[in-house]
């Protein structure tokens, strides 16, 4: 069986142990890197660094050389933050995480190597910038050809609420089931915790959907790759990636993510969220292109917001509303195993 993060000949050589850094981050929607690493690579953070941020992993607060001391070999970039840049006020807490020893790893679209103070620190100590942000070059223009194995994509009706955690959860449940299965990492947070995948939104256009069949390739026929999303069909910024992204993978199966209380597309003033019915559909119709049969496999919740009780009694009426499962898999429980096997059967 594989394992269902990725761990695979082909990954990243990554130095870990991390030290997250959060630079001077107040918003906490910016710091999803550093949130997705805690989260599903604990044991590979030994803090956090920050020159200003207001929000936190809740790791403690070290300085560059105190997380060396703790086996840190890596400082993470943990922002992800609009432009994906490394504003001036950040070089020095990153100059001074190189002559404390550690390498630095970023999944930004603006390149470590790019900024000179940087450049001429690594070189002269010895020390890798790493930019996970670079796709592998001579990526084909996609070929439309049904592939072997089994697929499942996460949609969304907007970006930042769930895609990745949804499909991680679900990649590690199927290998709990003993499903055959890798998690596909399409964004820079899933390669970090991955150690692999294709970083979809720094693709050239016309090779969005190429990338995402090498994202995905032939695999045995009772194999799982479940494929993380990126953006939405209906965000005015990010829809080329999402469309790209769709048609490559050629999912079996796609599981619709939404937050429940979100009103507004993120980052984009005036444009309001779609219904869960809409992304269903239009996934569907367009999904349809390159695999006739798609179909939607259930409804993945992000309740961060609601208490036990309010989430519960929402994934319910939420399923009884819309005839498929519902569940938040970060919350767990009986909802969420009723997706796991649905999503099973419905192979």
């Amino acid at each position: 069986m594989n394992a269902p993060f990725g761990s695979r000949p082909d990954a990243l050589a990554l130095p870990q142990p991390y030290l997250l850094f959060l630079g001077d981050t107040t918003e906490a929607g910016f710091a999803k890197t550093a949130f997705g690493l805690r989260d599903w690579a604990a044991d590979k953070c030994v803090g956090e660094l920050s020159c200003g941020a207001t929000v936190s992993t809740g790791l403690p607060s070290l300085t560059p050389a105190q997380a060396v001391a703790r086996g840190a070999r890596g400082l993470v970039v943990g922002v992800a933050n609009p432009g994906g840049v490394i504003p001036p006020l950040w070089r020095a807490s990153l100059v001074e995480a190189l002559e404390a020893g550690l390498d630095i790893v970023a999944g930004m679209h603006m390149k470590l190597a790019d900024i000179p103070e940087l450049a001429q620190a690594a070189q002269q100590l010895g020390r890798r910038l790493i930019d996970v942000r670079v796709p592998p070059a001579q990526i084909p223009v996609a070929t439309g050809r049904k592939r072997s194995g089994k697929r499942l994509l996460t949609v969304g009706t907007d970006c930042a609420l769930g895609k990745k955690y949804t499909a991680l959860a679900l990649a590690r449940a199927f290998a709990a089931r003993g499903v055959d299965s890798d998690f596909r990492a399409s964004g820079q947070t899933g390669i970090m915790i991955a150690g692999r995948g294709i970083p979809m939104d720094a693709v050239v256009s016309d090779f969005e959907a190429g990338a995402a069949e090498l994202l995905s390739p032939d695999a045995a026929p009772d194999h799982w790759d479940v494929i993380e999303g990126q953006g939405a069909l209906t965000h005015p910024a990010y829809a080329a990636v999402s469309l790209g992204l769709l048609h490559g993978s050629q999912p079996d199966l796609f599981i619709v993510c939404h937050e429940p209380g979100r009103s507004d597309m993120l980052g984009t003033a005036g444009y309001k969220l779609t219904s869960i019915e809409h992304i269903i559909e239009l996934t569907t119709l367009l999904g349809q292109r390159t695999n006739p049969a798609i179909r939607c496999g259930g409804i993945s919740l992000n309740t961060a917001a609601l208490d036990a009780t309010e989430a519960d009694a929402l994934i319910a009426s939420e399923s009884a509303r819309l005839g498929l499962p519902v569940a938040d898999p970060m919350r767990g429980g009986p909802a969420f195993d009723a997706l796991v096997d649905y999503c099973l059967a419905a192979s």
